[in-house]
């Protein structure tokens, strides 16, 4: 006697390339963005090339939603907390980001290798991703400022979010050269020690 299947539910247009996007992004952890293929998706997503056509036109048009979609979800996972001490909130927010790193270290290097690469549109996520980080240094709230909102401030916190991301890359993938604590130690206490020598 054969088992009766589930019914397939139905999804509506954006629900189903929500879930594509979500697929990706989830599939961008352990994979390059060359490996990421519409092959790949539609084998992991059970649905035929053409319909990933359908939503996305082409490969590169899928790849650029898919690394608009981790885009947005780095940013959303390293907000930092709305209350404490600006040094506590940067601290949290660089914890946040060496795990978003960690978690997805082959997607995040295979972005950063596609927006040095000459990719426009690319880069223009990359950037877009570390103005967001950088520019929450400077928003002013209640809990008052870490570093005052100067162009010269901005350039060198630009500079210190490089240097963080080589840090970051570094460890993850070399942990033994020092302890989370002391990585997060170092990237959080240098910004202050930085920027005041500019």
């Amino acid at each position: 006697m054969s088992q009766p299947t589930s019914p397939r539910t139905r999804l509506r247009p954006d629900q189903r390339r929500a879930q594509l996007l979500d697929l990706g992004v989830g599939l961008l952890a352990t994979r390059s963005l060359d490996e990421l293929t519409i092959d790949l998706l539609a084998e992991e997503a059970g649905i035929s090339r053409g319909l990933l056509y359908h939503y996305f036109g082409n490969k590169h048009a899928f790849h650029e939603a898919v690394v608009r979609r981790a885009v947005d979800d780095l940013v959303e996972q390293t907000a930092p907390p709305a209350g404490g001490e600006p040094l506590d909130r940067l601290l949290a927010s660089m914890s946040a980001y060496v795990d978003y790193v960690a978690a997805n270290h082959e997607g995040y290097t295979s972005i950063l290798k596609a927006a040095q690469g000459g990719n426009e549109a690319l880069r223009g996520l990359y950037d877009e991703a570390l103005a967001s980080l950088t520019d929450r240094i400077f928003t002013e709230d209640a809990q008052g400022e870490l570093i005052a909102d100067t162009p010269a401030a901005r350039m060198v916190v630009r500079a210190w979010a490089a240097m963080v991301e080589q840090l970051v890359l570094g460890w993850v993938e070399d942990p033994t050269t020092m302890t989370r604590d002391q990585l997060l130690a170092t990237v959080t206490g240098s910004l202050p020690a930085v920027v005041s020598l500019g």
